[in-house]
């Protein structure tokens, strides 16, 4: 059969980065890798094309081409989704469609003719073996969390990489903490299920020999879930691959706080090429992190850890949270006045949201306190449910904060920060005509044409002249600030 993989667009968040790309000319910042791995599980004498919606539009002939449109998606997707299924319906092309939003909300979707819920790997092999049978079901569904040593490697060939900022990779799924607001228990469980290191060589191998070079994210839910294993096995290997082949990617992953009290993780994630890790802090009040379940952030001194990170080698990117039940009316000048000190450049701050099949969903509805369905925008200043705070309070405490960090005043001073405290390890770095182009247009576009310029070539010259080896992080992460400060003011 022809299979037509969709991934719809998302629109511009914190994370899309829309308003960055244009410096480094691409088009979307990463790839799905949930559908090239979908791809790869398929019959290999089907025929397969991908569509990503964030590069382009999706044409009437390649739907009339397909025999199955295999469909995916997240909450902040749901409204191309729909179209998506739109435009299959009236061409009269069959839906297949799964992934997170599916699998939370498959009984709010219409027009899908095929629901695959949960992981691929579990629920896709029966729902394929009753097509071949002719007897194919509505609803495929498995509560079990399948064991990823299997998954393969993903088509990544049926993508332009020229066109996408970073890669996506794949190294385990599931983690073993359990905060009341997250989807991930439900969905990935609490058990870290790992996949071994031929297979993670085997997915890096691939990416390299198609000539990638640069940002990979490891988009695991807790890269550290299991340490033993990246003690003994993974790290070392990893850092042996990337030393033979002179360092080709920069890592990012997402991992706990506690990431900090392992110094021997720290160095051998760092001599692998790990540069940046997202943390969930959520916030500096510990009585809002007991309501959360947030156990792993409490009875320790946050900025301590964040700076002990950033002093190893790592760059710290950070998910904040306001509108907790037990934030005090001073919450907003406090998580303001945290996100300053420590020098985290990337700070994610959102207000608090109850998704659908969590603790906090559950105990809301129960408390008769739920307004409705959330966004799956975590930056756009909506929350679905009633907050303890007014709702007026709440939104205008968001405001300021957001409003606070994001100036350029701020942000270049935080920047300065973080560069202060960060210390990288020392390694040769290539020096590419595209970075140069990269370069003019931030100098063109930050130094001469946006409000707060000044900060700008105060930051550049001080990253010359104290800290040259920190030049290209400092100029990156002055791109973001521009991406943010305008998502912000969306907000």
């Amino acid at each position: 059969m022809k299979i037509l993989l969709v991934n719809p667009a998302t629109p511009v968040t914190f994370y899309s980065f829309d308003h960055a790309l244009p410096f480094v000319s691409k088009r979307s910042n990463s790839p799905p890798l949930g559908l090239a791995t979908v791809a790869a599980m398929l019959p290999g004498d089907w025929p397969a094309r991908l569509v990503d919606l964030n590069l382009g539009p999706l044409r009437d002939e390649d739907l009339i081409w397909a025999d199955l449109v295999f469909l995916t998606g997240m909450d902040i997707q749901r409204r191309s989704f729909e179209k998506v299924v739109q435009s299959c319906n009236q061409l009269g092309v069959r839906v297949v469609a799964g992934g997170p939003l599916v699998t939370a909300q498959h009984d709010t979707l219409a027009g899908v003719q095929h629901l695959v819920l949960g992981e691929a790997e579990q629920t896709l092999p029966s729902f394929l073996a009753d097509l071949a049978a002719g007897q194919a079901k509505p609803l495929y569904r498995s509560d079990a969390f399948p064991d990823i040593a299997s998954s393969p490697v993903p088509r990544w060939e049926l993508l332009d990489l020229r066109k996408y900022a970073v890669m996506n990779v794949q190294y385990s799924r599931g983690c073993p903490y359990d905060c009341e607001f997250c989807t991930i228990p439900q969905l990935n469980g609490r058990r870290p299920r790992t996949k071994s290191w031929p297979q993670l060589r085997a997915e890096l191998d691939a990416l390299h020999s198609l000539g990638w070079h640069g940002g990979v994210f490891i988009v695991d839910d807790n890269f550290i879930g299991n340490r033993r294993k990246l003690r003994s096995d993974i790290l070392p290997a990893l850092g042996e691959w990337s030393r033979r082949r002179r360092h080709p990617f920069d890592f990012t992953t997402e991992v706990s706080i506690d990431l900090a009290d392992d110094e021997e993780l720290v160095r051998l994630m760092v001599a692998a090429g790990f540069e940046n890790v997202f943390i969930g802090i959520e916030t500096p009040n510990d009585e809002s992190l007991a309501e959360c379940g947030k156990n792993q952030n409490r009875r320790r001194d946050l900025l301590a850890s964040v700076r002990s990170l950033q002093r190893q080698g790592l760059q710290v990117s950070a998910g904040f949270i306001l509108g907790f039940d037990h934030d005090p009316p001073e919450i907003f000048q406090r998580l303001a006045g945290f996100i300053q000190q420590s020098g985290i450049v990337t700070a994610m701050v959102g207000l608090l949201n109850a998704p659908r099949g969590t603790r906090l969903f559950e105990r809301l509805k129960a408390e008769k306190r739920l307004l409705g369905s959330i966004s799956g925008d975590n930056t756009d200043g909506s929350t679905n449910f009633l907050p303890r705070m007014s709702m007026e309070k709440l939104q205008q405490g968001y405001r300021r904060v957001l409003d606070g960090i994001y100036s350029p005043r701020a942000y270049y001073a935080r920047l300065r920060t973080f560069l202060r405290e960060y210390r990288p390890p020392a390694r040769r770095q290539r020096v590419r005509f595209a970075d140069v182009k990269s370069l003019v247009k931030v100098m063109w576009v930050l130094g001469l044409t946006e409000r707060g310029r000044r900060h700008f070539w105060h930051l550049f010259f001080y990253s010359l002249a104290r800290c040259p080896a920190k030049f290209s992080v400092a100029m990156t992460l002055a791109v973001y600030g521009y991406h943010f400060r305008r998502v912000a003011a969306q907000a």
